[in-house]
C-alpha cells in the first residue's frame, strides 16, 4: 500500500533533483523512493551480517587441537 508524504526541500535542491531525474529518464519522486529503498535494504543487510558475525563469535573457533599448549610450553627455551 502506498501513502503520500510531504517533505520540505530547498527550491534549488528540488530543481537540481528534477534535472538529474530527467537525465535518468525518471521522476524525482521515483528517484527519491528508490534511494530510500536502497538505504533500507542496505541497513537490513548490515543488520543480518552483524547478527551472523556475533553468532559466529559466540560459537567460537575450534582449532582441532585437544588442548592448547600452556604459555610455558610455547615459550620453552
Amino acid at each position: 500500500m502506498k501513502q503520500n508524504i510531504t517533505i520540505s526541500l530547498d527550491k534549488e535542491l528540488i530543481r537540481a533533483g528534477k534535472m538529474i531525474a530527467a537525465q535518468q529518464g525518471t521522476s524525482l519522486n521515483r528517484m527519491l523512493r528508490q534511494e530510500l529503498e536502497k538505504i533500507i535494504r542496505n541497513e537490513s543487510q548490515y543488520d543480518m551480517a552483524k547478527q551472523k558475525a556475533i553468532a559466529a563469535m559466540k560459537a567460537g573457533f575450534h582449532s582441532g587441537m585437544d588442548r592448547y599448549p600452556s604459555r610455558d610450553e610455547i615459550h620453552e627455551r
